[in-house]
């Protein structure tokens, strides 16, 4: 199994993760796909400190949506200072789990639920007085 995450990935798993309040666009979720695939190139990680904070804001975004997360190495330094290091992580489980289902997917869970209203007679909804 090829375990590359693609632009079409990952840009299908940014539309089904995002807040359905949001409603992302296909076009805006392509556009972040590809802004995020830029920093990644063929990596799974990068270092944050490469981010500018407009970046960090669309990468915490994603981590939210549960498709990035991040992990820190400490390391000391030569004059015995502790150094921080802060990495991001495509969740390529995540990324593919989220491309491949989709709102779709919850809306028939909502059509399944609703469909036990098809069967019932219209005088059922009137006010008895």
């Amino acid at each position: 199994m090829d375990d590359t995450v693609t632009v079409e990935d990952l840009t299908n798993a940014i539309k089904n993760s995002i807040d359905k309040n949001m409603e992302m666009e296909e076009e805006q979720a392509y556009m972040l796909a590809r802004h995020v695939l830029n920093f990644f190139g063929y990596s799974d990680r990068i270092i944050d400190n490469i981010l500018e904070p407009e970046d960090r804001d669309a990468f915490y975004m994603l981590e939210d949506a549960g498709l990035l997360t991040t992990e820190r190495e400490e390391t000391t330094l030569y004059d015995g200072r502790e150094w921080r290091i802060h990495y991001w992580l495509f969740r390529k489980d995540k990324i593919m789990e989220n491309a491949e289902s989709g709102p779709s997917k919850a809306a028939e869970e909502t059509a399944d639920e609703s469909a036990v209203y098809n069967d019932l007679p219209a005088d059922i909804w009137r006010r008895k007085e």
